[in-house]
């Protein structure tokens, strides 16, 4: 038997240690040797090779590093760029919360820190409690020399007595504040003045704040993400005043009452808005196409119709027939072929009674003349002033004078207004031209007295079928006939212009709309114009101005070649550009009034299915209700 007790492995078996121990031959010494020698060969060619590779790949460190640093008494060059510090070093006596945020949303490039140091509420309290007799026995002195009160004695002192309970209470913690800001620019003039704006922000804060000298490089070190304070400036402060430098804020849209627009991206939170509320109910909306603004609009309708206002639509291309139809909306298709017309010599209603008759026409004569120079084209000062009075010689047939009762008269219509301008000298050419709407291809559309009420909520005037060369003289004529509506009986009520861009490419519509947008508020009319070439709408200066007067803005996804024009217009952030360059559908940035916050509109499954414009879905709605009404034979 083998002794286990002396035994050994060799080769996976068990042997005795009296074999084990037997020495190798000479040929096994130096094959070992020979495979030693090529094992540790490899391993110094596996190192090196490890260490070629390290010189060839760069770090984090390599990419961030600057290729030179230079350290002057008020900033650093970081191998041209340059960036200096400040820290603040007094605060006023009360501040308010998010007094931080306005800096920290100024488009600049900003690094900032805060350290917050926590020091014990027993050692603050002996402190505090020592200041506190310090003060009193001073107040006392004063009071028995026959001195006037001290209000900044007695003010410090209600201050300490209240900071007091609240550490003892424990509602207040006791830190060591520091406040660091670093700002980059690419000149020493620029920074210079980036410095002193920033001195003035904080400054219009009742906050001093100084600029580091001789200490660049540890303000620059400080604010750096490495959570390593070489300025060490601090200020003493409670939890409360420190809470209130907290940068982390995102505006909140979310009001009491008003319908949801979507989601605030930055917290998730719901925008409910009413923009009756504004200064004024106009809203902008600006998108590429398919980037949802439609859906946006559709949804705003649907939920303002829940609210019970009443919403008027002038639809290009259909897009709010389905709308209309699940609604039980009026829906008018303005053709030359349609039965539904539209005179543009209606009058303008009163108001209240209030309106003279001789105001009332003029005010309609005005309007005609606009409608006329977008049908006739370029018209001369002469031209203008034999049409003024044909005018009203047109009305004055039909009996409509400054003395006449207006609620019994029925209105010319255009041939009236060609018969008449035919009897005055060097009209020939006007005549000629105005044949082509009375006479010609496009009589239909002016043919006929007004047949068409706006009783309902929701009414939708489709211009799809209008040629385009009519297409804005339909837009003017329903736009027109829609103010006179809306200045005849005061109503809750939204008009949205879908591509307004359309009535921007002529002077008098532009005109037009602008005057609409500035007077509707009023009359309790909200005005939405939207529009997807961006470039045009802006480009006219009644555009710009539309946009200044519209208290609510939806920017949607824009294109490249419309987003420096945007930026330019709203005053938009790097960021914000870069977010509605790469934006998904439906997402962008919402403005109400002053404030601002990106967006998400959704929608529920009903709601969707109502105002989707996705052809595809479309389809499938349509498949789907005709598979829905087979089964029901």
């Amino acid at each position: 038997m083998i002794d286990f007790k002396r035994a050994a492995q060799r080769d996976g078996k068990t042997i005795p240690v009296t074999a084990a121990l037997k020495p190798r031959t000479k040929e096994q010494l130096t094959l070992a040797k020979q495979q030693k020698q090529s094992e540790q060969y490899q391993a110094r060619e596996l190192l090196e090779a490890a260490k070629a590779y390290e010189l060839g790949v760069r770090s984090v460190l390599d990419l961030i590093a600057p290729a030179a640093l230079r350290v002057r008494p008020r900033h650093i060059d970081l191998g041209g760029r340059f960036v200096s510090t400040m820290f603040v070093v007094t605060y006023p006596r009360y501040i308010a919360v998010g007094w931080f945020a306005p800096l920290v949303m100024m488009n600049l490039s900003l690094d900032i820190a805060m350290y917050f140091y926590p020091v014990r509420s027993d050692i603050i309290l002996k402190q505090l409690k020592k200041k506190v007799g310090s003060l009193e026995a001073e107040l006392i002195s004063d009071a028995e020399k026959g001195a006037p009160r001290d209000p900044i004695k007695e003010t410090a002192l209600k201050d300490i007595e209240g900071l007091r309970d609240s550490l003892t209470q424990g509602t207040e913690k006791f830190f060591q504040y520091a406040l660091y800001v670093s700002v980059y620019a690419d000149t020493e003039k620029q920074l210079e003045d980036l410095m002193e704006k920033l001195d003035s922000e904080f400054g219009s804060k009742l906050v001093v704040a100084k600029r580091v000298f001789y200490q660049a490089e540890q303000g620059f070190s400080s604010t750096l993400p490495l959570a390593n304070d070489e300025l060490q400036i601090y200020f003493n402060m409670n939890s409360s005043p420190c809470a209130s430098s907290f940068p982390f804020i995102s505006a909140e849209l979310t009001s009491d009452n008003g319908i949801l627009y979507g989601i605030n991206r930055h917290n998730n939170s719901l925008i409910l808005f009413d923009r009756f509320k504004l200064q004024n109910a106009n809203s902008v909306v600006f998108a590429t196409s398919g980037a949802g603004k439609s859906y946006t609009i559709k949804l705003e309708v649907l939920r303002s119709l829940m609210m019970g206002t009443d919403v008027i639509i002038i639809d290009p291309e259909n897009e709010y027939k389905y709308l209309s139809d699940s609604v039980g909306g009026t829906f008018l298709n303005i053709s030359l072929n349609s039965e539904v017309k539209i005179n543009p010599f209606d009058l303008p209603r009163a108001v209240g009674g209030a309106d003279r008759p001789a105001d009332i026409i003029r005010s309609a004569v005005i309007t005609i003349k606009g409608l006329l120079r977008i049908m006739l084209g370029n018209i001369t000062p002469a031209e203008d002033s034999i049409i003024d009075r044909a005018l009203i010689e047109t009305y004055a047939k039909k009996d409509i004078t400054a003395e006449a009762d207006l609620s019994t008269i029925e209105p010319p219509v255009m041939k009236d207004f060609q018969d008449i301008l035919e009897g005055f000298e060097g009209s020939k050419d006007l005549v000629l031209r105005l044949k082509k709407y009375t006479e010609g291809t496009f009589a239909g559309l002016f043919s006929s007295l007004t047949n068409i009420d706006l009783n309902n909520q929701l009414v939708v005037f489709s211009v799809r079928d209008l040629e385009d060369e009519l297409r804005p003289i339909g837009v003017y004529m329903i736009v027109n006939y829609i103010w006179n509506v809306v200045r005849s009986q005061l109503k809750k009520r939204i008009l949205v212009i879908d591509e307004a861009w359309w009535l921007m490419q002529n002077e008098d519509s532009a005109k037009f709309i602008f005057a609409l947008v500035k007077r509707c508020r009023k009359y309790y009319l909200g005005v939405t114009t939207i529009t997807q070439d961006v470039n045009d709408f802006l480009l006219s200066p009644y555009g710009r101005a539309i946009v200044t007067n519209s208290s609510l803005q939806i920017l949607l996804k824009q294109s490249p070649a419309a987003i420096d024009n945007i930026q330019k217009t709203f005053l938009l952030t790097d960021g914000e550009k870069y977010l509605l360059l790469e934006g998904n559908v439906g997402e962008g940035i919402f403005f109400a009034g002053a404030r601002h916050a990106a967006i998400k509109v959704v929608a529920s499954y009903t709601e969707d299915q109502i105002v989707t414009s996705d052809p595809k879905q479309l389809l499938e709605i349509e498949e789907s209700k005709k598979e829905f009404a087979e089964e029901m034979k």
